[in-house]
């Protein structure tokens, strides 16, 4: 299995991210393609095969963490293609939705902290 999932569409809320500069203030790190689970069910050929796919794009694809699940939103060709190429691994960009929203407060006022994301270990 390559991936965790294979989804059709975002599960997740509109996160307002949508230029590559906003993206590009997330530091890259490494996931394991097992981790994710993808938001698209198709793929483009060309696109995959194509050895320039990125020169207009974000080097690392897009990945959202919400509810304790990693989302492919954006890099299923680059997935694939490191999948064929038999590497586990996949450098990304993570948006932890956790961060973007404010805590939720508990019945006595007091502030509950979002959850962290979990580290993902090198192979």
């Amino acid at each position: 299995m390559i991936f965790k999932a294979i989804a059709d569409g975002r599960p997740y809320p509109d996160h307002g991210y949508a230029t590559a500069k906003q993206w590009s203030r997330i530091p890259p790190r490494q996931i394991r393609l097992s981790d994710l689970v993808t938001t698209k069910r198709t793929l483009d050929l060309g696109s995959l095969l194509s050895e320039d796919s990125t020169f207009y794009g974000d080097l690392f694809a897009h990945v959202v963490f919400w509810q304790g699940t990693f989302y492919l939103e954006d890099g299923l060709h680059r997935a694939v293609r490191a999948a064929l190429q038999q590497r586990q691994m996949l450098h990304v960009r993570v948006l932890n939705l956790h961060d973007l929203d404010p805590p939720a407060p508990t019945e006595s006022g007091a502030l509950i902290p979002t959850s962290e994301m979990p580290q993902v270990k090198e192979p």
